[in-house]
């Protein structure tokens, strides 16, 4: 990685350091397989003799249980969630990720800010106020993004959980009072944020639908181009 560029200003002190880590993110909706192809990275590179660190969201020791707990009441504003959840990836970068690519890690990241804006902007937040939100964020040295019809998902959240989450719903933003339908919309509407961000960002993209093992293969392909 080198000297680290941000999708913004960044932080004070840190560009001129050297960072001789990887940071590879895994992007893509809730039941999207992230979770198992970061698994079966992880296993992937450490056997190739890597050292590993995991990130993603709610993992900070300052906030993640916090968020964890507000969002059961169901009543946090959109700007609160959106401040929580900066702090929680804020505190993360600053303990856990930039040390970790400092000592030479690779750092897999199930889902980064992408998501976060994703959300952010379905919620109406807008463009230019995400940016400088975010704009403390390392540019990854690759982003892998899962596609997969909402339809899908909302099978794969049953056959999982049993049940649909209310955030994940978008139930907060009364899209319908119907959960199923408002399920199906959200994800629509992230998606195609998620679609948009894929050609701003450069994300990689890979087909949720196919078997894990041909989605690793893909990852590991083009991961083993950086190495």
């Amino acid at each position: 990685m080198g000297k680290l560029s941000f999708y913004g200003q960044g932080i004070p002190n840190v560009k001129e350091v050297d960072y001789t880590g990887k940071l590879i993110v895994i992007e893509g909706a809730d039941c999207s397989g992230r979770s198992t192809q970061v698994t079966l990275l992880r296993q992937w590179l450490e056997k190739e003799g890597h050292a590993v660190s995991d990130a993603g969201l709610r993992r900070s020791n300052l906030v993640g249980d916090a968020i964890q707990e507000a969002k059961k009441g169901n009543i946090l504003g959109k700007k609160t969630l959106s401040l929580l959840y900066a702090t929680d990836f804020a505190d993360q970068l600053e303990n856990k990720i930039l040390p970790a690519l400092k000592a030479g890690f690779i750092v897999l990241s199930d889902r980064y800010i992408f998501t976060l804006m994703a959300r952010d902007a379905v919620r109406r937040a807008s463009s230019k106020w995400l940016k400088k939100l975010f704009g403390f964020a390392p540019v990854p040295d690759m982003v892998f993004y899962l596609q997969v019809d909402p339809q899908v998902l909302l099978y794969r959240s049953f056959e999982t959980y049993g049940t649909l989450d209310y955030w994940e719903s978008g139930m907060d933003i009364c899209l319908s009072g119907d959960m199923f339908e408002s399920f199906q919309i959200y994800q629509s509407l992230l998606a195609k944020q998620l679609d948009i961000m894929a050609k701003e960002y450069d994300f990689i993209l890979l087909d949720g639908h196919e078997n894990p093992e041909a989605v690793q293969d893909r990852i590991r392909e083009k991961i083993l181009s950086i190495k």
